[in-house]
């Protein structure tokens, strides 16, 4: 995994962790990867990991069993998408509204290459593809 400069690390591994369980890798009540296995997986201090399995679990995406590990909790993925689509809306989704206006990139291309990605990356996928029906 290649981290960001912009983001804290133990951020970008929940990111990691969350995409994970959207994509169905790990569903509701699979065990995770412990600390030490995804710390050496993914090349990072074993603490990082440790924080970002706290703050998933404050999030309540994942839970402890005490002497087993932590899995992913029931309804996990209803409330990454609450979590992330917040996040999406107040930081990410101006900046890139500026840079399409800034570019003069229009919705309609917009979403013809978001087909033409989710097509490609995703094609079994069960996530939801954005249609004319969906906009406002």
């Amino acid at each position: 995994m290649e981290f960001k400069d912009n983001e804290a690390i133990y951020l970008q591994i929940a990111a990691y962790v969350s995409d994970q369980i959207l994509l169905g890798t790990w569903p509701e009540e699979h065990r995770l990867p412990s600390v030490r296995e995804l710390a050496g997986d993914l090349q990072v201090n074993p603490n990082t990991v440790m924080r970002t399995y706290d703050f998933l679990q404050q999030q309540q995406v994942i839970y402890n069993k005490r002497g087993i590990g932590f899995f992913v909790a029931p309804a996990s993925d209803d409330k990454i998408k609450v979590y992330r689509r917040e996040r999406f809306v107040q930081q990410e989704l101006p900046e890139f509204f500026r840079t399409i206006f800034l570019l003069g990139i229009s919705l309609d291309e917009v979403q013809q290459r978001y087909a033409t990605y989710t097509a490609t990356h995703f094609p079994t996928s069960p996530l939801p593809s954005v249609s004319h029906e969906n906009q406002q």
